[in-house]
């Protein structure tokens, strides 16, 4: 059997993840000697034998006011990566979530020629901006979907498309048993249990963590006996460390451990053991689903990022679990209703009652894939489907 070769992009925690799993789902389809990779991705890619031309959160920027402050940077970085992927003689070139990012090196790559480019998560046209996915056609042959509404969506607009779940229903979780275990190493007891999730962007944490400081010491004021728990991403751990040690209860930190079996086993019991998460509005909220811990979102960007995106805006909600479930069952509180106040008010609502988020939480996981094919491996059957 010949090699193939594929030229992958991920610029976020989350990327990474989805990027490694399908790298694990080439493997077993056409054997690990027989698939070779390079791009850009983080440990788990980089686990499953990527080697990264440079580090992924160097390109791990979000909003309209961060991408013009680095827009010199993120353009030479295009560039590279362009370069690269023609170079290497890939197969197929598959970028991973960060259209920002991403979609522009499609484009410089078939500018170039014509290799084939996949696109892994659509962009979320059903929400803001339509017309995207029109213009990605142009540069785009192939979108791998996350969600299974949203194949049409592609398919109008010229690109082939295929729903592949998502990995998180197939990731573990961690037992009730775990969770009190946590409780007990931590002489948490019957105490409520918060856990707090600022992100995993630079410049999303920076936004959010005032806020969030706001919302739990609201919370600890009228709820004393309010324990806390702060799992820590990697590339902005010492950020989250240094901002959380003046917060009220003393929280504990869960520190980032993505090559260890130990650390990881740690998160998920605290992802179980907490009665509610406060957390940034993202793909956190399929892991809390999983893990059946009831939630509040929050989500804010800079004055020029609410003005524009909150004029194109098609839906009243951009949480994961409330849209694939068809409900709107967690509270979120986005762009200029994201304070403190309105946060502390949201979670003293669910701690007083958790149970309304279950059932959204549990069809949310069926409709994801949970229980069928693993999404990684449902991934590489549709890129080496179509690639010919």
């Amino acid at each position: 059997m010949s090699k193939r070769r594929f030229f992958l992009v991920a610029g976020e925690p989350s990327g990474d993840r989805l990027g490694a799993a399908l790298m694990e789902g080439l493997q077993a389809r056409l054997g690990a000697e027989n698939v070779t990779f390079e791009g850009v991705g983080g440990p788990m890619m980089e686990a499953r034998g990527l080697s990264s031309i440079f580090p992924m959160d160097d390109i791990s920027i979000m909003g309209l006011g961060a991408i013009l402050r680095k827009y010199g940077h993120l353009k030479a970085r295009i560039r590279e990566t362009a370069e690269a992927a023609v170079a290497s003689g890939a197969d197929a070139l598959i970028t991973i979530d960060l259209p920002e990012f991403c979609l522009r090196v499609a484009k410089a790559v078939k500018a170039q020629g014509d290799m084939r480019t996949v696109h892994y998560v659509a962009p979320t046209v059903w929400a803001w901006r339509p017309g995207r996915a029109k213009r990605m056609a142009a540069h785009v042959d192939h979108v791998l979907a996350l969600f299974p509404f949203e194949p049409p969506y592609m398919e109008a607009a010229g690109m082939e498309c295929d729903f592949v779940g998502h990995p998180v229903v197939t990731e573990p979780v961690a037992t009730d048993a775990d969770a009190s275990a946590f409780r007990a190493a931590h002489g948490i007891g019957d105490a409520p249990l918060l856990m707090v999730l600022p992100g995993s962007r630079r410049s999303e944490v920076g936004m959010m963590l005032p806020i969030l400081e706001d919302a739990v010491t609201r919370l600890t004021a009228t709820r004393p006996d309010l324990r806390l728990v702060v799992p820590l991403a990697g590339p902005v751990a010492d950020t989250v460390r240094a901002a959380v040690a003046s917060w009220p209860g003393q929280p504990i930190l869960v520190p980032p451990g993505t090559d260890s079996a130990e650390a990881m086993a740690t998160k998920r019991a605290a992802f179980r053991a907490a009665d509610v998460a406060l957390a940034t509005s993202g793909t956190v909220a399929l892991e809390l689903a999983a893990s059946d811990t009831p939630m509040v979102v929050g989500y804010t960007m800079g004055w020029l990022s609410r003005q524009v995106i909150g004029r194109m805006l098609l839906t009243d909600t951009v949480n994961l679990v409330n849209l694939v479930s068809e409900t709107r069952t967690v509270p979120e509180r986005i762009g200029e209703a994201c304070t403190g106040a309105a946060l502390a008010e949201a979670m003293a609502g669910v701690l007083d009652d958790p149970s309304g988020q279950r059932a959204a939480m549990a069809t949310t996981m069926q409709r994801l894939g949970q229980g069928g094919p693993a999404p990684g491996l449902r991934a590489a059957d549709a890129v080496l489907s179509r690639l010919g």
